[in-house]
């Protein structure tokens, strides 16, 4: 789906003036002129900014193109799967990965979607594994990032 800038443009308005707005209840820090507002009401500002000229450029060109443009690839069955299996994946993770834990469902997430982006079986399972393997040890062990072990906590190190 291809949206005007416009669009986009209005939805990171409302962020950045709900941003200068959080900051304005931040404390201020005696003795000094700046204080834990001033990053963030920067990056609101600039990005209020930005905000607005995608707005102009939007509305600009909003005579040339629609508001709202399906793309192509949504006329593809195989496609909108893999988008889906994507998508779904993510949502599955989210929502298991603290009851079965990361090295359980790392591995189904992403042989989901190698599969839906025809990906051959065997390579699949192959990569899957190997990369959770991998980005296990990354975050686990180098890292030291806690993944949840989930039904595998009796096994952890």
């Amino acid at each position: 789906m291809k949206i005007n800038d416009a669009v986009f443009g209005a939805v990171l308005l409302v962020l950045g003036v709900a941003v200068l707005l959080a900051v304005r209840g931040y404390p201020h820090i005696p003795g000094q002129n700046v204080g834990p507002a001033l990053f963030p009401g920067l990056v609101a500002a600039a990005l209020i900014a930005c905000a607005v000229l995608l707005i102009v450029g939007g509305v600009r060109r909003h005579a040339e193109a629609p508001w709202l443009e399906p793309m192509p690839w949504l006329g593809s069955r195989r496609h909108v799967i893999a988008f889906l299996t994507v998508v779904g994946s993510v949502v599955f993770y989210i929502a298991l990965v603290d009851r079965i834990g990361f090295l359980i469902i790392a591995p189904l997430t992403l042989l989901a979607m190698f599969l839906a982006f025809r990906v051959r079986w065997p390579v699949g399972v192959v990569v899957a594994i190997l990369a959770t393997i991998v980005i296990w040890y990354a975050f686990y062990k180098l890292l030291r990032v806690p993944l949840p072990w989930g039904v595998l906590e009796r096994f952890a190190f």
